[in-house]
């Protein structure tokens, strides 16, 4: 794990276990904001940058997917998991159509979710240079999501919104299979047939703008999704 503390929002309505887990995730060299209500969560999240959040499904002036669908009007990059005892199969899909990282079922063993947070965010979370210089060097390439260009050498291209996200997605997961499900539910909100093929319209795009560095591809895995792989000289 990177020497940057992660910063955690861990939303759960049960005192005793949201305090439990609260103290070990702080032992373990987490920064923990924990809140009992899904009111203080989206204020907390108006308020702060955080890494990861942590829901628990029933709240007891919400639920947890209301919160997850709000949460991306606050910070849209901002990856989130349930951790709840609704272990229905339909409560389970419906966390990951809404776009979750995981689906953690209670009770769960302290240490299991320490690994899966930690694997979670070595994965999902750029490095603190990068996010701190707002920039991702790509090939020959640099990527600047805030002005929304792809810089080649002297020259650049503005790239549309949509193009900005999924590019810095792949990017953020360079040479690792970004997966249409995550694509479409962090990006479009919603995984179906249609917006798989608006999709698979602006990877073409993509293709067309880093199509000078030969060492950069966007290659595409068969029913999965794509990899953004760059090739060292």
């Amino acid at each position: 794990m990177r020497e940057t503390t992660y910063k955690l929002l861990l939303v759960e309505d049960d005192e005793t276990l949201g305090y439990l887990l609260s103290e070990y995730l702080k032992m373990n060299q987490f920064s923990v904001v924990w809140t009992p209500t899904a009111a203080d969560a989206l204020r907390k999240l108006k308020e702060d940058h955080f890494d990861l959040a942590i829901l628990d499904v029933m709240l007891p002036d919400s639920d947890g997917f209301a919160v997850a669908n709000q949460l991306k009007e606050y910070q849209p990059e901002l990856p989130f998991m349930f951790l709840t005892a609704r272990s229905l199969k339909v409560d389970v899909l419906k966390g990951f159509a809404a776009g979750a990282v995981d689906y953690l079922k209670k009770p769960i063993d302290e240490e299991e979710l320490v690994v899966r947070i930690k694997t979670l965010l070595d994965r999902l979370v750029p490095d603190q240079t990068t996010k701190a210089s707002n920039q991702y060097p790509l090939g020959n390439y640099v990527l600047f999501p805030k002005k929304q260009e792809l810089h080649y050498n002297d020259s650049h291209q503005k790239l549309t919104k949509r193009e900005t996200l999924i590019l810095t997605m792949l990017v953020q997961h360079k040479n690792e299979l970004c997966s249409y499900q995550q694509i479409l539910t962090s990006i479009w909100g919603k995984n179906d047939y249609f917006n798989k093929k608006s999709l698979n319209v602006f990877i073409s795009k993509l293709r067309k703008r880093l199509e000078k560095d030969e060492l950069v591809a966007i290659e595409n895995v068969h029913n999965s999704g794509f990899i953004l792989s760059e090739i060292e000289d």
